[in-house]
């Protein structure tokens, strides 16, 4: 008997699954369905935590248009067919889903078999894979909707472990995210000089394509920085922060609030239902972080950000995160696993 977890695409809604799969007692069997595309594979290829791990042919539907929207569809009902396949070899009780294109087919195979089918939302803005099936759920849960189960944003224990309150900024670490963002890049060099003269160092995940580019525009302008893409060691590089500058995927924006990291959130413009936008919303109405979109990006007000007192804002956001999130999401699955 195995619980499924599926779901992903991005490093957002992995971050949820990494976080419950730490929760189960070894002796219990867990499966990873996911995606051949996206992050799937670079996360959980190589997870010895599952039994098992698959990764499919799955591709977006929503935004692709005519003969595009049609190869999606078919692509789509082909690996709902090979998952169904492999919820039946598993003899799997209960699928946790976190949506992204790369849940559809184990999540939509679940319901063809009626095998209960556990939702998680991460943002404040709904994506269309959940709004889709959240009715055929067994449970739907959320940290946001409040026609949902409610419990704290999963997330995993290091961030609460490594917490501290933040004064005056000695680092500055910049999250584009394992792909990179132009925009927070940019904006990263733009500020590089100031930073030094303030005697305050860099760290920049500036996406895996991006990283050889970035150094070399780091030393052409003097700057000492430390420049990454992808890092399984991510926790111990926020620790160590004083301040962020990112874009504000839910995950990140709840792992940074747990250490309490103080954030200029710089939201992904084309994100799906601007979701990124009203998950930093959900703490600026709060004056627990600040918000820009690319297009509203300022220099000096930036600068003026970094040099405020954060000792206030940082103690909050330790305050507001609670525990457990993941530990609630473990127990509920384990109850169909009976």
């Amino acid at each position: 008997m195995s619980i499924i977890m599926t779901g992903g695409g991005t490093g957002g809604h992995l971050a949820i699954i990494r976080a419950v799969k730490e929760k189960f007692d070894k002796d219990i069997d867990l499966v990873y369905i996911g995606s051949n595309r996206g992050q799937d594979k670079q996360w959980f290829e190589n997870d010895e935590d599952f039994k098992a791990r698959y990764f499919l042919d799955s591709k977006g539907v929503v935004n692709q248009k005519g003969l595009g929207k049609f190869v999606s569809l078919w692509i789509m009902f082909k690996s709902v067919l090979k998952a169904r396949k492999l919820l039946k070899k598993h003899n799997a009780k209960v699928v946790f889903s976190v949506g992204g294109f790369s849940a559809a087919p184990t999540a939509i195979a679940a319901l063809s078999l009626r095998i209960p089918l556990v939702i998680h939302e991460q943002n404040a803005s709904m994506g269309s894979l959940n709004k889709l099936l959240k009715p055929y759920a067994k449970k739907f849960i959320s940290s946001y909707d409040n026609t949902s189960t409610q419990i704290p944003y999963p997330i995993k224990d290091v961030y609460f472990q490594s917490a501290r309150i933040r004064t005056e900024v000695k680092q500055v670490i910049f999250l584009g995210g394992s792909q990179g963002a132009k925009a927070i890049n940019d904006l990263a060099l733009n500020l590089a000089s100031m930073l030094k003269q303030k005697g305050i160092s860099i760290v920049h995940q500036a996406g895996e394509k991006n990283v050889e580019a970035v150094k070399q525009a780091y030393e052409k302008i003097g700057v000492d920085a430390k420049v990454f893409g992808f890092c399984k060691e991510l926790d111990r590089l926020i620790a160590s922060s004083d301040f962020a500058i990112a874009r504000a995927g839910a995950s990140t924006l709840w792992e940074l609030s747990a250490n309490g990291l103080p954030t200029l959130y710089i939201p992904y413009p084309y994100a799906a239902s601007d979701h990124q936008y009203y998950n930093a919303e959900f703490l600026v109405k709060q004056n627990l972080a600040w918000v820009m979109r690319e297009k509203d990006i300022e220099i000096d007000c930036i600068c003026d950000i970094i040099m405020t007192d954060m000792s206030d804002i940082s103690k909050k956001l330790i305050g507001m995160v609670e525990k457990n999130g993941a530990q609630y999401i473990a127990d509920t699955l384990l109850t169909f696993h009976k």
